[in-house]
């Protein structure tokens, strides 16, 4: 699993790096801005218990590259670190495909599409047998392929020669494979407030 993950991280580096000759002089965007994410984190059904997400709190931190000089198609690319009292804490590594058009300029809309890899940890100890005793095996949990999908709303006024900002309000699933033995995939959504910095 571990190693698919890498392949496929791989190929998307590359599949953007080929982009970076293709740079035009009437783009509307800049490559690597420092993207900045506060996640509120749940482990619930899509658009269920949206109340929960406000108690789990965690942060995000990106980048991202055009495909095609442009705004509108993007590679990102994330880390995620959230903590869930109930269900444990984690981290999310992952890359993902945008397509976003603008609804009115500088209003912009977004859907996305990507893969990733996340190292759940356990809410409280597990125990084990050894030797006819009980003893603590710790909060360590494990690592699973992780498929995020999202949608966002944001603002991009670009600005070719000064330092800006692009807020967004986002909502995102990452649908989890090997978390429950009972389910092929179990969903966990991310509400997620955030702004890219383009120096």
């Amino acid at each position: 699993m571990q190693k698919q993950f890498i392949l496929i991280t791989l190929a998307c580096f590359l599949l953007t790096n080929s982009t970076f000759s293709q740079e035009k002089t009437n783009k509307d965007f800049r490559n690597f801005p420092i993207i900045l994410t506060l996640q509120f984190h749940s482990l619930s059904m899509p658009f269920k218990d949206l109340g929960s997400h406000f108690k789990n709190i965690g942060f995000g931190i990106g980048t991202e590259v055009s495909h095609n000089g442009n705004h509108d198609w993007v590679q990102q690319f994330g880390i995620i670190r959230y903590r869930n009292k109930a269900v444990g804490n984690g981290w999310l590594f992952s890359t993902t495909t945008a397509w976003r058009p603008y609804i009115s300029k500088p209003v912009y809309g977004e859907v996305r599409l990507g893969i990733g890899y996340q190292l759940a940890s356990k809410p409280s100890n597990n125990w084990v047998q050894k030797d006819g005793k009980w003893a603590s095996g710790g909060k360590k949990g494990k690592g699973m392929l992780a498929i995020p999908a999202g949608i966002s709303l944001g603002y991009h006024d670009f600005q070719n020669d000064k330092t800006y900002a692009a807020p967004f309000v986002g909502y995102q699933v990452n649908f989890l494979k090997g978390y429950n033995k009972d389910l092929p995939l179990v969903p966990q959504t991310l509400l997620q407030i955030g702004t890219g910095i383009h120096p």
